[in-house]
């Protein structure tokens, strides 16, 4: 891991709060699909943890939504400036040799999902995407999925787009049974993935305030006994490993 100023390309907004920034950074040499940055917000002392969306040759991007102050500032910058970042951070989704793969992202648990997707396609796995979101100004990538040749279904809660309801609701319209997942979202949806496909990985949310694994802050206990660190041991799991 190192932290660095890095320089942003781009930054712009995607959907109702929710921003792409795209950053020239040397961490993407470093980066794998499921990993997160802690990013240093000017004015601010504790850093934000935001998940890795795709990586590039020199570049990261990552996708975030504004739900505090911090994150307002981070909206507010602009191409050109810099941002200090620490990283990559995390355990993050393994890709192996599998005929096909579901992810399933929940709100904005959908960016990290990006990368796996792009891998997976390059080796030729067929990819199955199921994106759920609260309401149809809340949706974004569903193109970007499509454009690596995935097949995308979307749920909104209020029926404004795709099924109404869940994920799990878009599972069953479209008959589709969950094999090997890689899921990332709301705790609720994790269960209901944990609960019911065979194989695979969720990738945790929680509030990380180091992200190195030594302030213990994002503590999670094990199905088998004993607790794992998010930040350092996850972010992402295997199914069944974590008690959700």
């Amino acid at each position: 891991m190192i932290q660095e100023q890095a320089k942003i390309l781009s930054n712009q907004k995607i959907a109702d709060q929710v921003y792409k920034m795209e950053i020239e950074t040397t961490l993407s040499s470093q980066s794998a699909p499921g990993q997160f940055v802690e990013i240093q917000v000017p004015g601010y002392y504790l850093r934000r943890p935001i998940s890795i969306c795709e990586i590039q040759e020199g570049i990261l991007t990552i996708i975030y939504k504004v739900l505090g102050d911090g994150t307002k500032v981070m909206s507010k910058m602009k191409a050109g400036e810099t941002i200090d970042l620490f990283g990559p951070c995390g355990t993050g989704f393994p890709i192996e040799n599998r005929d096909t793969v579901l992810l399933a992202g929940g709100g904005v648990g959908v960016p990290p999902l990006y990368e796996c997707a792009k891998q997976y396609r390059n080796k030729n796995t067929n990819v199955q995407v199921v994106l759920g979101f609260n309401s149809k100004k809340d949706v974004f990538y569903v193109d970007e999925f499509e454009q690596l040749g995935c097949s995308v279904y979307v749920s909104t809660m209020d029926g404004s787009y795709g099924v109404k309801g869940t994920i799990m609701d878009a599972l069953k319209e479209h008959a589709i049974e969950p094999d090997f997942v890689l899921a990332c979202g709301p705790l609720p949806m994790l269960k209901a993935i944990d609960a019911s496909a065979k194989e695979g990985y969720v990738s945790l949310e929680a509030r990380m305030a180091c992200g190195i694994g030594a302030c213990m802050g994002c503590v999670v206990e094990l199905v088998e006994g004993g607790v794992a660190r998010v930040c350092k041991d996850g972010p992402v799991f295997l199914i069944g490993k974590v008690k959700l």
